[in-house]
């Protein structure tokens, strides 16, 4: 254990005795290389530099420059309408992809290397897509060579990014206990070396502290100067929920949620992407349902469908639809007992064949499009509970009810990175994973999110 202290000599390193960081997970010797090697990579510095003002350059050389080569090859006139037009098309969807993943960047658990495909694929069949739609003139050997290097280089810049992660230094006092010490979160040196190190200008760093913890005016002023030197100085808060991807709070304030009520614009604009994209997709999927329907009436006896009162937007009760994966029971009218029946465990043996494959996949919960449609639910959102576990959940946890501040969803933050569960105590995680979800309520997370969500019904990796 390492005690930091922030009221200090020169000499002395950055502490207070009654802070702690935990150091656990960060064996000493790879603590002591981290804080050696922490500011003294300048190649590392330069190199990260160069990648992050001249990364959307070298995606637009490595599209284009193949892709004339082709042109070239195949010997066509340069600058002619489809020559020019596949050509701004190669640009808008590089451009696109590039600003998607750099927005992605900002939230928790973003594993890029992931997404990189996807989104590069989705943004280059979106704009081939719409120049098909439009009948603009292109060239597909053009614009296929161009995407197939694009692709690739995106790829290959996310794999080098990974190398040069920013490194974050952990000042202590009050409550910078709470973050994890890792590899690019390390305690900090002396104050004179991080004076030295501020004095110097290397900006890819950062200082993390308690700011709302009483620190030296010694301290105070490196943070001052350090801000106005261009290296960024966080709140121990910020960088914990970067961390966890969970908001943790102690009482409701704007400080700790953000506004009580989510952007207005982006709660209108993702309406009309759910009513859009359910409209789209129910003809698409009615004989899908049909099979599915089929196939659960055939595996045991009972409704195809299972209809349940769950508690949604601003609190309000509605009826939600989804395939039945459980055999039917009668359960009396006793409140633990409801609740009870309203729990599902990962053994449960109410679970049916094709039930399970069901649940694996998250076929089950497609029916809830019709809800959708309807305005009780969003694609992306908190879950929404049964009534009876509701009522139990806000009995036992405060601010359990803001979780309804927006629409719940098919699928949602707390799914994606944790799960189903139904104990309290489990309950409490995923409820700061909701308010994460709702402090960054916009277009990127739920765009997150919905990849979150396709990799695990493709790969079956993550939570289920």
């Amino acid at each position: 254990m390492l005690i930091l202290k922030p009221d200090v000599e020169a000499s002395e390193t950055l502490s207070k005795p009654d802070s702690m960081v935990q150091i656990e997970r960060l064996e000493p010797e790879a603590l002591a290389t981290a804080q050696e090697t922490l500011f003294r990579d300048f190649t590392m510095y330069r190199r990260a530099f160069f990648l992050r003002h001249f990364e959307l350059p070298l995606l637009l050389l490595a599209g284009l420059v193949p892709a004339l080569a082709v042109w070239s090859l195949l010997d066509r006139t340069m600058f002619t309408g489809a020559f020019s037009q596949t050509a701004a098309a190669i640009v808008i969807a590089i451009g696109l992809s590039w600003f998607v993943l750099a927005r992605l960047r900002d939230h928790a658990n973003a594993r890029l290397l992931s997404y990189v495909l996807p989104v590069n694929i989705g943004a280059f069949l979106g704009v081939i897509s719409t120049m098909a739609l439009l009948r603009i003139p292109y060239s597909g050997s053009l614009f296929a060579s161009g995407a197939v290097c694009a692709v690739g280089a995106s790829f290959l810049l996310a794999v080098y990014r990974r190398r040069l992660v920013k490194r974050h230094v952990i000042v202590g006092g009050g409550r910078a206990s709470e973050i994890t010490l890792n590899e690019n979160f390390v305690p900090a040196p002396s104050l004179n070396d991080l004076e030295e190190f501020v004095q110097q200008g290397w900006r890819d760093w950062a200082l993390v502290a308690d700011l709302h913890y009483p620190h030296s005016e010694r301290t105070e002023r490196l943070f001052a100067k350090a801000a106005l030197s261009g290296i960024p100085v966080y709140h121990f808060r910020q960088v914990a929920e970067m961390q966890s991807g969970q908001v943790k709070i102690s009482h409701l304030s704007e400080n700790e949620l953000g506004s009580l009520i989510p952007d207005a614009s982006y709660t209108f604009m993702k309406r009309a992407i759910d009513v859009t994209a359910a409209v789209c997709l129910l003809p698409l999927l009615l004989p899908l349902f049909a099979l599915l329907a089929l196939a659960i009436r055939l595996d045991s006896s009972g409704s195809a469908f299972f209809i349940q009162e769950r508690v949604g937007f601003r609190g309000q009760k509605f009826s939600m639809i989804k395939f039945r994966t459980m055999r039917e029971r009668n359960v009396s009218d006793d409140a633990e007992a409801k609740r009870e029946d309203a729990m599902t465990r990962s053994d449960d043996d109410r679970i049916t064949r094709i039930g399970a494959f069901l649940r694996k996949t998250r076929m089950d919960e497609l029916p809830q499009i019709l809800n959708v449609l309807r305005g009780d639910m969003s694609f992306i959102g908190p879950r929404p509970e049964a009534s009876a576990l509701s009522q139990w959940y806000e009995a036992e946890l405060p601010f359990y009810s803001y979780r309804h501040i927006v629409r719940p969803g098919i699928t949602g933050w707390a799914q994606v990175n944790q799960g189903h569960v139904t104990d309290v105590n489990d309950v409490l995680s995923k409820l700061r994973y909701d308010f994460y979800y709702i402090k960054n309520f916009s277009l990127w997370l739920d765009l997150l999110v919905g990849l979150k969500t396709l990799r695990v019904i493709a790969t079956g990796i993550g939570a289920k």
